[in-house]
């Protein structure tokens, strides 16, 4: 089974995740973030894989800690859950579109951390949430998952579309690359025989 679990504390929050990456989308998410629960919620259904999470922090100072470690943690679980990796479709790419928005998404399951992040938000809140949260999030999850992640929206009026077209490109991305290819029997998706270096 390729399940990952992590728990996080440190002064400013607490989160218990796990993940399972052949699930079917399922979610139960808490973490005092409304609009971050949403994008989870979204990110477990498009993706198909099952999270679960709790967390709780310095929310009456902002929304910052809660949702960077959240994404550290995931990332983290689904490295864990990833394995050895053997038979992985490792790469996967998407243009998503969300009513006026159109962001492109890919990403690769290289071992190397790295995000190019071109998004911009027309507006500084979506509701409570700052937007530049998301990119907080999309930083700390590609750095823990040690993928490699390119996300540029293309063009965008409304800044709760384009978060969502972040959120709905990375899930498809993930549900593609963290596929096994049958073909692949148990061979790494490397020449070089490993992945992350």
């Amino acid at each position: 089974m390729r399940r990952g679990d992590v728990t996080r504390k440190t002064a400013e929050t607490e989160i218990a995740l796990s993940v399972d990456l052949d699930g079917t989308g399922a979610s139960s998410i808490s973490t005092g973030v409304g609009f971050l629960d949403h994008m989870l919620e979204l990110l477990s259904r498009h993706s198909m894989i099952d999270i679960e999470v709790k967390a709780t922090g310095d929310t009456h100072v902002d929304f910052h800690h809660v949702t960077e470690d959240v994404g550290i943690a995931l990332g983290q679980a689904m490295r864990q859950a990833l394995g050895d990796m053997k038979g992985l479709t490792r790469y996967a790419d998407v243009a998503m579109p969300m009513d006026e928005t159109l962001t492109r998404v890919a990403l690769d399951v290289s071992g190397r951390p790295f995000l190019v992040w071109r998004t911009t938000f027309p507006a500084p809140k979506i509701g409570e949430f700052d937007s530049e949260l998301v990119r907080e999030f999309f930083q700390g999850f590609s750095t823990h998952a040690a993928v490699t992640l390119h996300v540029e929206t293309l063009y965008g009026a409304n800044a709760h579309h384009i978060a969502e077209s972040c959120f709905k490109g990375l899930a498809r991305c993930l549900k593609s690359a963290f596929a096994i290819d049958p073909r692949a029997g148990d061979r790494l998706p490397s020449t070089k025989g490993r992945i992350g270096d």
